[in-house]
């Protein structure tokens, strides 16, 4: 085992604060530089999906991929208010998934654009039911994919590294606690 220096941890008191930081930092070097909401959204989506768990989704018992695609054709049938819950779940897995996972999308028969495309349809018609942020996420998918994946091998490589661990837990009101 691997003896960590008390220098190589970093304490946060949620993910969504870390991810917050890395994502406000790569964004003050970025041009354009996108707006604080856009940056807030995707920080809680990215602490979202730390439980494997919102990635999939029971069927039959089961964890399942959730299939998108089907997910947004089926949304056309559903009532404004459970449209609006499976429309951001549709948006949110693709943002991470095109995010944190792009490198591995790129290997798959469905590729990174794929859900690129699905993630902006569901933020586009998440924006008529729910206006104005959807639209602002939707048009900076690309820039707000790209950040992500940063942070996403930024934390790989330091991983690999060893240069440090993210230490928190989580309490019993679902926040984290260093």
């Amino acid at each position: 085992m691997i003896k960590k220096k008390p220098s190589d941890l970093i304490f946060e008191k949620s993910l969504q604060n870390y991810f917050y930081k890395e994502l406000l930092e790569l964004n003050m070097q970025s041009t354009p530089r996108l707006p604080l909401e856009a940056i807030h959204y995707s920080s809680l989506v990215m602490e979202q999906f730390e439980n494997p768990e919102n990635y999939f989704e029971k069927s039959e018992g089961k964890l399942r991929e959730k299939i998108l695609g089907v997910k947004l054709l089926e949304i056309q049938n559903m009532p404004p208010t459970q449209a609006k819950r499976s429309l951001k779940d549709v948006g949110d897995t693709a943002l991470f998934l095109c995010g944190f996972f792009s490198e591995s999308l790129n290997r798959k028969i469905i590729d990174e654009k794929y859900y690129h495309d699905l993630g902006k349809m569901a933020y586009d018609q998440l924006d008529s039911l729910d206006p104005p942020l959807y639209k602002l996420i939707s048009t900076n998918f690309d820039l707000l994919t790209i950040l992500i994946s940063i942070v996403s091998k930024k934390s790989k490589l330091s991983n690999e590294n060893n240069n440090y661990f993210l230490i928190s837990t989580k309490k019993g009101n679902g926040d984290w606690e260093s």
